[in-house]
């Protein structure tokens, strides 16, 4: 943190710096990008499918959950790649849990949205 840069000030920058990281994510990322158009077409479905907040958190959050992972992974992408270019075991092995994570988050979002369509319909 820079002097002088507590409180509202810090909470200012630190929102600035956040949306920074979005708006790199959704130029640079395709990844992203689709995770987040599947997102947006599957948020009001939510509140839709969803009888009731617990339902509307847990499929509202499973799709959060997708695009944190997506930017952790990203982030973690870009930093190897700052490293440089050529290949090395533990970059590769750092990219592929990274990937691995992404993999896990869109498995627990998918099975998320399944039982609780499930339960609507079926149950």
């Amino acid at each position: 943190m820079k002097p002088g840069h507590r409180g509202w000030r810090h909470l200012i920058h630190s929102t600035h710096y956040s949306l920074k990281g979005l708006k790199a994510a959704f130029r640079n990322e395709a990844a992203f990008r689709q995770e987040l158009g599947l997102c947006l077409v599957l948020l009001p479905l939510a509140l839709w499918l969803g009888r009731g907040p617990v339902e509307w958190i847990l499929l509202v959050g499973s799709c959060l959950l997708v695009l944190i992972v997506e930017l952790l992974n990203s982030a973690i992408e870009s930093v190897v790649d700052r490293i440089g270019p050529e290949r090395h075991e533990l970059s590769g092995r750092a990219k592929d849990i990274g990937s691995a994570a992404v993999m896990l988050a869109l498995m627990l979002a998918g099975l998320t949205w399944v039982l609780v369509a499930w339960q609507r319909f079926f149950a």
